[in-house]
């Protein structure tokens, strides 16, 4: 599985014929859901079907995004995750605390915790620094029905974006991955899309969460560093390895270690080697 992850595309459990074509998407990611995208009715039937396309993919890996802590079908589907060496990943919806993680790193898979409510945002630093964590995700939508937030407005922004800086303060103190921000849900408007990716990629986030194969080339793209950026950094890169010194004069402006660094992110973001 890649370290550096900007896309990770859900796909119901319920529709296993999905799975290839999500695994074909070029999503970094692949997420089977078993929670959101799934009726109650259909709980146990999507989980022995993803059941019986992992017995019949042993290659293939993927993230299953399982039921909550609160619901029936919980324990049955981390049992199942346990089962098969091809969930590389749990993601747990509606993490609100150390003991539900716990209880779910005890399958020995890697946990993603999703943020997306009041109490799972106050215990960000336990959960994020919890054993078998292995980044946090941000569940943009529900942590705004959970607040009672009006959506697309000012004022809902600016409280989900306090929530986001919460995230990554709490993945950057944990020495975890850079997070998952939420899912974008307007599947055609495709610059609603790059604004969104290109504004978590902005904030520091590593990459989204998607709900459509449409989304995954659009994010990929706005996460990377623009090209006059890029340029910009090997400059200072070729400048900083000429003189030698910690600090130096470049282009008018003075250069110390955090302009290098930042020069050097960039340039790992491009995919150059530094």
């Amino acid at each position: 599985m890649p370290t550096a992850i900007r896309t990770a595309l859900f796909v119901p459990a319920s529709r296993p014929e999905r799975i290839p074509k999500a695994l074909a998407s070029g999503a970094d990611i692949v997420i089977v859901d078993l929670e959101d995208a799934v009726e109650h009715l259909a709980k146990d039937s999507a989980r022995e079907a993803l059941c019986d396309f992992l017995g019949t993919h042993p290659d293939v890996r993927l993230w299953v995004r399982i039921n909550d802590v609160s619901t029936a079908w919980h324990d049955d589907d981390l049992k199942a995750c346990r089962s098969f060496p091809g969930v590389t990943a749990i993601m747990l919806p509606k993490a609100e605390s150390l003991a539900q993680v716990r209880h779910a790193a005890q399958t020995g898979v890697d946990i993603v915790p999703i943020l997306e409510t009041a109490e799972g945002i106050l215990n960000a630093a336990e959960i994020a620094a919890t054993p078998g964590v292995q980044r946090l995700a941000f569940g943009s939508l529900d942590y705004g029905l959970d607040l009672g937030l009006t959506p697309d407005t000012e004022g809902a922004n600016v409280v989900l974006d306090h929530a986001r800086v919460q995230v990554l303060l709490r993945s950057k103190a944990a020495d975890l991955p850079a997070p998952l921000d939420g899912v974008f849900p307007g599947v055609k408007d495709t610059a609603g899309m790059q604004a969104a990716a290109g504004r978590a990629r902005d904030m520091g986030f590593g990459g989204m969460l998607c709900i459509h194969p449409s989304q995954v080339e659009i994010i990929h793209e706005a996460f990377l560093p623009p090209a006059a950026d890029v340029e910009w950094a090997r400059r200072v890169v070729a400048a900083h390895r000429e003189s030698g010194a910690g600090t130096f004069m470049f282009e008018g402006k003075m250069v110390d270690a955090p302009v290098i660094g930042r020069a050097r992110q960039l340039l790992e973001r491009a995919g150059e080697q530094v």
